[in-house]
């Protein structure tokens, strides 16, 4: 290898609450001498970190800040409330965010949800981060809403969490630097919309070739009009007499 060469890699970053297992397989079925890294990074850090040139790209959650970098939505999560196992919420299916109006709500500095009002009574600090908040959940200080991933994620047996229907939703999507789109960069974001290995992405589409006439086959003879033969019988002998018809042969006198 010459000093010029470098060997191709991929990094990947990746916000709390996604899950990137899927998409990794399959980048190292395809691509199997391109490693992929991946690269955790907060949620309000993710736009610095590809900007930065830390990740080539990165799942991110909308809104993405600027006009420098391209996203594609992917998808929506649930917004749920988590509370401990003995609050009253966890008796019902879901509540709304009126439901919530007499709780102590906490807001960690981290959260990505964007509210026109946010519901209950802001609690007297706000945590550094989602984990440290759900620490504050567990020992009843308040309640926490945040996108199901990250309910999930920070799982705790005497906590659980139920859906607010009218909360704001947190949407992920893929995003990278418009003018670092590389050809590594399409061959992921091909993997993340589904397209088959043998799919195309700005390619011309190959030309129809013109049929060829399939040649005579042993020098057959073609059939006039009408569909009469022409030339001679394949079946009869070579030298055989034409017309009459074979009887006994004679006797000599």
């Amino acid at each position: 290898m010459t000093g010029s060469e470098v060997t191709p890699s991929f990094r990947l970053a990746y916000v709390p609450g996604v899950t990137p297992t899927k998409w990794v397989r399959i980048w190292n079925e395809r691509l199997p001498d391109v490693p992929l890294t991946l690269v955790a990074v907060p949620a309000a850090a993710a736009c610095e970190a590809l900007r930065g040139g830390e990740a080539d790209a990165g799942f991110v959650r909308l809104p993405v800040d600027g006009e420098d970098l391209s996203a594609i939505p992917l998808y929506t999560e649930t917004t749920v409330v988590v509370v401990p196992k003995d609050h009253l919420v966890a008796a019902v299916d879901e509540v709304s965010a009126e439901d919530l109006a007499d709780e102590i709500m906490l807001h960690p500095l981290d959260d990505t949800l964007v509210w026109e009002a946010r519901p209950g009574l802001p609690a007297n600090d706000r945590p550094a981060t989602t984990a440290d908040a759900i620490e504050l959940v567990a020992a009843g200080v308040g309640l926490l809403v945040v996108p199901q991933s990250l309910a999930r994620l920070h799982h705790r047996k005497d906590l659980t969490y139920r859906p607010v229907p009218d909360a704001p939703e947190s949407r992920v999507a893929l995003s990278w630097p418009q003018d670092a789109t590389t050809d590594l960069v399409e061959q992921f974001i091909g993997i993340v919309r589904g397209r088959t290995v043998n799919s195309t992405r700005g390619r011309p589409p190959t030309p129809a070739q013109p049929k060829r006439k399939r040649p005579d086959v042993g020098g057959a003879q073609r059939k006039p009009a009408g569909g009469k033969p022409t030339g001679k019988n394949p079946r009869r002998a070579s030298g055989a007499p034409k017309g009459g018809k074979r009887g006994k042969p004679r006797r000599r006198s």
